[in-house]
């Protein structure tokens, strides 16, 4: 069976044909670098790099574009809450986004740009998008896109102009012609640093957010190329005015395939900042190790939505281990990898299936299960190593079992220590139930915590 991709611009699941024949070329939208990344962050990392795993392990070639947004309304005020320049806090926020990505076993991508490194590429499209009426300058010299002058806008939401319009909230005082209308270039604020604006033709100044993916995606994978990726939250309107502004002015569909990953929620209420109830990425791991987090994660469709519970966590991590277990009945070759796989065999046939239906990782796992109970019955080095190799494809299963059977539950020595420093935050703040908490969170993995005067160390609790 060929490979299937839901494709949000058409509600459809299509058979996948890349533009290029044995090449993919995939841009997703990545992080904007003011904070830590969160459990959001990681899910739509996690679920495009299993894209870009399964396309090679297909036999494509694969360039892999995720970009940077570092320069941002929130990125300057946080710039300027913490008094550093914005090179300064965006660096240190993209060398977190690579220490959090690389936990979690993500393969970099071909090209990570940063949006600050292509404001020509940007200036140059905004230039042709106004010699072709679909740009103005406003009294407040900004510059807008007229959403009205492109025919097909709201195809990718599905919305039509009047259906937004009903449910608009931005006002026409803000300088626009037409309150659906977007900024392309923002005019320099005289509260604003200097390091977060560029001369232009419009006036000092700085890009929009959406013009950053369109010229980044353009100028390094073409006016048009096979996938374009990111959460769901990005639907509308941020992909949905990438396409008016691309297209506006190459003609040419900006990408052949959408993909967007579904939320993370948490007592099935969406994880946000504003509601308070969302986990960072070293939150999770300082309670959970990588593997089991990222298992967790690939146990949901992409598509679907994620709930976080530690229960389910958990629950992912006896799961995990169960399937280390049969690994660790012999040692597996070094080379049992995606690419020694023989895909005509049964296991791996269905693996293959159920990852050529719109990357389905749900079912895929399910015949690593299937194939781990069969090596466990029939003691078989050969299974073993169709099982790593299928495990290689989701990024998982590449730990030695023996030092991950070991390790168990328990955390490594930076996350207890981790751990215990927020215990002892707690206890400083009199929070002595989130103390209690932490303590009772560590004896369930087995560690026991110790107290003296000279302060806590732990250890091991007797199996």
């Amino acid at each position: 069976m060929s490979l299937r991709i839901h494709n949000t611009l058409s509600r459809e699941l299509e058979v996948f044909t890349s533009i290029e024949p044995g090449h993919v070329r995939m841009y997703v939208c990545g992080m904007t670098v003011y904070d830590v990344c969160h459990l959001g962050h990681a899910r739509s990392m996690v679920a495009f790099d299993v894209v870009q795993r399964w396309l090679k392990a297909s036999g494509y070639r694969v360039t892999y574009v995720r970009n940077v947004t570092d320069i941002d309304d929130k990125i300057i005020r946080r710039a300027l809450e913490n008094k550093e320049s914005i090179s300064d806090l965006t660096n240190r926020m993209v060398g977190y986004l690579h220490r959090d990505a690389d936990a979690l076993g993500i393969e970099r991508p071909d090209h990570e740009p940063r949006a600050t490194q292509f404001v020509p590429q940007m200036l140059r499209l905004i230039a042709s998008l106004e010699q072709k009426g679909y740009a103005y300058r406003a009294s407040n010299h900004d510059v807008h896109f007229s959403v009205r002058k492109f025919a097909g806008y709201g195809k990718l939401s599905g919305k039509s102009i009047d259906e937004l319009r009903a449910g608009e909230r931005v006002a026409v005082a803000e300088g626009k012609d037409d309150p659906l209308d977007f900024v392309l270039w923002k005019s320099a604020k005289p509260s604003e640093p200097e390091d977060a604006q560029w001369p232009s033709a419009y006036g000092a100044g700085r890009p929009g957010w959406h013009i950053e993916c369109s010229a980044m995606g353009c100028e390094l994978l073409g006016e048009s190329f096979d996938i374009h990726g990111g959460g769901a939250d990005l639907q509308f309107p941020h992909h949905e005015n990438e396409i008016a502004q691309s297209e506006a002015v190459s003609g040419r569909p900006l990408a052949r395939y959408w993909m967007h990953n579904g939320f993370v929620t948490r007592d099935n209420e969406k994880m946000s900042k504003s509601l308070g109830n969302f986990f960072t990425i070293q939150e999770i791991l300082a309670k959970f190790d990588a593997e089991t987090t990222r298992f967790f994660i690939l146990r949901a469709h992409y598509r679907s939505a994620l709930n976080y519970s530690d229960a389910h966590l958990d629950d992912a991590r006896t799961a995990l281990k169960r399937l280390y277990t049969a690994l660790n009945l012999f040692p597996v070759a070094q080379d049992s990898s995606a690419q020694s796989v023989d895909w005509t065999a049964p296991y791996p046939a269905r693996f293959k299936a159920a990852m050529d239906m719109d990357f389905g990782t749900p079912e895929a796992i399910a015949v690593l299960f299937e194939l781990a109970s069969e090596v466990n019955r029939s003691a078989s080095k050969e299974l073993a190593a169709q099982l790593k190799g299928l495990g290689q494809c989701l990024g998982l299963l590449q730990n030695d079992p023996q030092q991950f059977l070991k390790a168990g539950a328990r955390l490594d020595d930076n996350a207890i220590a981790t751990r215990i420093e927020a215990r002892q935050a707690a206890k400083a703040a009199r929070d002595f139930a989130q103390a209690d908490l932490i303590r009772q969170e560590l004896l369930a993995m087995g560690i026991v915590l110790k107290d003296s005067a000279q302060g806590t160390t732990w250890e091991v609790a007797p199996s």
